[in-house]
């Protein structure tokens, strides 16, 4: 087996081990040829995108996993790849686009599943249905056994709150109502070679957890596990936050993880925000 994957980043890096006990193949991409070395040091071939010709790859890949973003409002992948990706479409197994549970937008709090309509309000998430849309369009064409992931908040080792509630930088932001659904990296690395090994080419699945959680408690659960003071509550409308960083606020949501489990037979790994920290602080994050 031989998976190509497009933007090799934190939750592809995470999946790789699993495949590679299994003998697999893996290569991964980057834009960057200064992190072509850190690719190849876990065992993975590296490949630099846009620039390299993803033609060989795509001829002896089994699987695809597409991780990088929108730029700009299009898809890179497809921007550069697509005809050679239609091209291959008949001999690969399983495609895998990782999206973002920010397609279904803001639903006061309220819950969400696959079947929710797409309503987003940020412009983040009106791009990934988009992404989402070019992705299917083309598997509609070409036959592409495509999966699709919409992630919740990602957090893993080194992608945890522990740093800035060492450092006294984290801020416990307070907004009434105000919930997120999140997803531990060693979870969706399982989910995914879990769907590897059930491939249902059009399903879609949330990846998250099983506790939607305010932002705030969890900086809280943070500091007690370090037995440190908690950071005091801050008002969001007194915060000086970016743009970017008040737009998360924009939407509020608890998403379903149901699929994965009845389809996938996944049993989480981190159920939980406070199972996932507790993991993390005993690693050494």
């Amino acid at each position: 087996m031989n998976l190509l994957s497009f933007g090799h980043g934190f939750s592809a890096r995470a999946l790789a081990p699993i495949l590679l006990k299994r003998g697999w193949r893996i290569t991964g991409t980057t834009r960057s040829a200064d992190k072509a070395g850190a690719i190849a040091a876990t065992g993975v071939t590296p490949m630099i995108f846009p620039g390299d010709d993803p033609g060989p790859a795509l001829a002896r890949a089994t699987h695809l996993l597409i991780s990088a973003g929108p730029d700009d409002g299009t898809d890179p992948t497809l921007a550069v790849a697509r005809d050679a990706i239609a091209q291959a479409a008949p001999h690969l197994l399983w495609v895998g686009y990782l999206s973002t549970t920010g397609v279904y937008g803001d639903h006061g709090g309220g819950w969400v599943d696959e079947d929710t309509a797409l309503t987003p309000s940020t412009r983040r998430g009106v791009a990934r249905v988009a992404a989402e849309t070019a992705w299917q369009d083309l598997a509609r064409d070409t036959g592409l056994p495509l999966q699709i992931f919409r992630l919740a908040g990602i957090y893993g080792p080194g992608r945890g709150p522990f740093a800035k509630v060492r450092a006294g930088t984290a801020r416990r932001i307070v907004k009434p109502g105000q919930v997120f659904s999140r997803i531990h990296v060693d979870d969706i690395a399982q989910v995914l070679a879990a769907s590897i090994d059930r491939p249902n080419p059009g399903a879609v699945y949330n990846l998250c957890d099983d506790d939607p959680a305010p932002p705030e408690d969890v900086i809280a659960h943070a500091a007690d596990l370090l037995g440190v003071p908690r950071p005091p509550a801050i008002a969001f409308d007194d915060a000086d936050m970016t743009p970017m960083a008040r737009s998360f606020y924009a939407e509020s949501k608890r998403v379903r993880n149901d699929r994965i489990k009845s389809e996938l037979g996944v049993k989480l790994i981190h159920p939980t925000y406070r199972d996932g920290l507790a993991a993390l602080l005993k690693g050494g994050d």
